[in-house]
């Protein structure tokens, strides 16, 4: 996936986003005419899938002085040790002390998200991964999750704006909306066909209305070769998707000559539901993952001075003085 270009924002550029202790430390430090070059590390709690290094980087070419910086960092996506170093920022301290905060902040969230997103991805063993959790954040930070689900190795996502930032179409066919409304699951598929571009491809969700293999095999002969899947989303109130059903499912379109069209399943995935599906044998194509990803506790993330005009210091419990990382680049 290529890396988008980011732009802080106005209210984080502005300190606006930041802790207001921060914002006092640099209005004492003008006042007293205090501005050393300073070296600062940041770390993460626990290990996981490095995430919010490039929105870290299009912050500090911004606030850092072109002639007076030197950033070291892991790159977006790598893999991180607990308290390993993922960044180092040697620069005067208050072009980049009021934004410890956002640092902090953009690789916490990120990381947490994208870590989530692997846990998914390594256990489906080769199955597509697809991000479907935009509904369960705030829409201002739908399109960075998704982002951060594909950089954690989720082949798309379902939000528009996360979509934009990856470079990609946003994957997703329709709603339970569009069905209910049309009043019938083939109706709405061949709508659905009609009116949209070639280059969507023709998912068609099926446990609507009737017994998903019957509908399955309804929209596939409806559809024929045009039909590249079938979505499964049974609520929990109906006993969820299990491996059975996908079995029984493959049966019937395989049976009903349709062999081409794939499965996808959705719906409260999870690592443990996937492993639960593959372990059992179950022919899934690909599966929707929403809230194990969107509910990822963020990654605690500490930045912490260890130097000052090249003078090894540090806060009581830590070890002042550069921390080596051999796998830390220069950035800047």
């Amino acid at each position: 996936m290529k890396i988008p270009e980011f732009e802080p924002t106005e209210a984080v550029l502005s300190g606006e986003t930041a802790d207001i202790y921060f914002a006092h430390t640099i209005e004492v430090l003008r006042h007293e005419k205090l501005n050393p070059v300073a070296t600062m590390e940041v770390f993460g709690s626990q290990p996981g899938i490095l995430c919010g290094m490039a929105e870290v980087k299009a912050l500090l070419k911004r606030v850092l002085p072109e002639n007076k910086r030197e950033v070291w960092a892991l790159d977006e996506g790598e893999t991180m040790e607990e308290r390993e170093v993922v960044l180092r920022i040697t620069a005067p301290y208050q072009s980049y002390g009021l934004y410890e905060t956002a640092i902090d902040g953009y690789l916490s969230h990120e990381s947490g998200w994208a870590t989530a997103a692997r846990e998914c991805v390594n256990a489906a063993r080769g199955i597509p991964v697809i991000s479907f959790g935009a509904r369960h954040v705030h829409p201002s930070v739908a399109g960075i999750m998704d982002y951060a689900a594909m950089v954690g190795g989720c082949i798309g996502c379902s939000s528009i704006v996360g979509a934009k930032l990856a470079g990609i179409q946003p994957s997703g066919t329709m709603p339970h909306a569009l069905i209910i409304i049309m009043g019938d699951t083939v109706k709405a598929t061949l709508a659905f066909d009609k009116y949209m571009p070639p280059e969507v491809r023709r998912v068609s969700l099926v446990d609507t209305f009737k017994d998903e293999v019957e509908e399955s095999i309804r929209v596939a002969q409806a559809m024929g070769q045009r039909l590249n899947s079938v979505r499964l989303d049974t609520p929990w109130e109906r006993g969820r998707v299990t491996p059975d059903l996908v079995k029984e499912v493959r049966a019937g379109l395989d049976l009903a000559g349709f062999k081409h069209v794939r499965i996808f399943v959705s719906g409260g995935v999870t690592p443990e539901r996937i492993n639960h599906f593959i372990e059992r044998g179950a022919p899934v194509d690909g599966f929707g993952v929403g809230s194990h990803i969107t509910g990822a506790k963020p990654i605690d993330f500490t930045a912490d001075l260890h130097e000052v005009e090249s003078k090894p210091i540090a806060k009581r419990g830590r070890i002042p003085g550069i921390t080596s990382n051999p796998r830390l680049k220069r950035i800047m």
